[in-house]
């Protein structure tokens, strides 16, 4: 695990610590419970945009990262989310950690009210109590990051949520992360073309891997993805789904912007 990750993942189990006493596990599951009938599919959200002949795009809402800071000043999760949503993307990608990312499970909320599409729990998650909590929240989908956790740790949360209704996409960077991860159920395989030791990024990490990766499985490609250019190379490779974020949250309309990236005019 990269030193960024050991200080994330060290917040991560304190936050859970003090999640827990504020909300016991039994309130969790009741506020779960109280959400079971508004699910919305996320695998089958991307597979619609597929069979049409279209890319899938999750879209993400996200304030600030660690390396790059604040993306965006004036932050408004619904008008994103709805600026998304007419203009073709398939899923949103909330980020909901606060201390590295300034996200929020209110952002998610805020986010997932204001349209139809299926929502990504984007954070750390290591611990069932973060699951339920995702469910909660009400997001459809919680992201499992293999860098972060053990084998077992990463088959029995992929368990829990599956049990709760959510789908998982599970993210690697390299071929031995991309093994542990083929051994799990979900369809949905997100390469990071993001090093996390370097934090360099090339597309060829998910071009690297995509003859390991079974027809089966949904590749989702993250990071690096900032030009048209850079969409038609994946695609010509057979890279069809996409997580988006920065290049997007910086542009004064994130939707316009989309729409130019993945459904402008066809270049010569």
């Amino acid at each position: 695990m990269t030193d960024i990750l050991d200080r994330i993942i060290a917040v991560k189990r304190d936050e859970i610590r003090a999640a827990q006493a504020s909300a016991p596990l039994a309130e969790l599951q009741l506020s779960a419970h109280a959400r079971r009938g508004d699910l919305r599919d996320f695998v089958a959200a991307l597979r619609v945009k597929h069979a049409l002949g279209q890319p899938a795009i999750i879209t993400e809402v996200k304030k600030a990262s660690p390396s790059k800071g604040v993306l965006r000043e004036t932050f408004v999760p619904a008008d994103i989310a709805c600026s998304y949503a007419q203009h073709g993307a398939a899923c949103l990608s909330v980020l909901t950690d606060v201390q590295f990312f300034q996200g929020s499970a209110h952002y998610l909320q805020q986010a997932r009210d204001a349209c139809m599409l299926p929502v990504l729990r984007k954070d750390f998650i290591i611990d069932p109590y973060q699951v339920l909590e995702a469910r909660a929240m009400g997001a459809d989908c919680i992201l499992l990051i293999a860098a972060a956790l053990e084998p077992a740790q990463m088959r029995e949360l992929e368990a829990y949520a599956h049990s709760l209704g959510l789908a998982v996409l599970v993210e690697v960077h390299n071929a031995h992360e991309l093994d542990v991860a083929l051994t799990l159920k979900t369809p949905l395989i997100g390469v990071n073309n993001r090093n996390l030791r370097t934090f360099a990024v090339t597309l060829d990490t998910t071009l690297g891997l995509l003859d390991s990766i079974p027809d089966e499985r949904i590749v989702v490609t993250e990071s690096g993805i900032l030009t048209r250019d850079d969409v038609d190379r994946m695609r010509a490779a057979g890279v069809h789904t996409f997580l988006v974020g920065e290049a997007f949250m910086r542009a004064d309309n994130p939707g316009a912007a989309l729409a130019d990236m993945f459904f402008g005019p066809q270049r010569p």
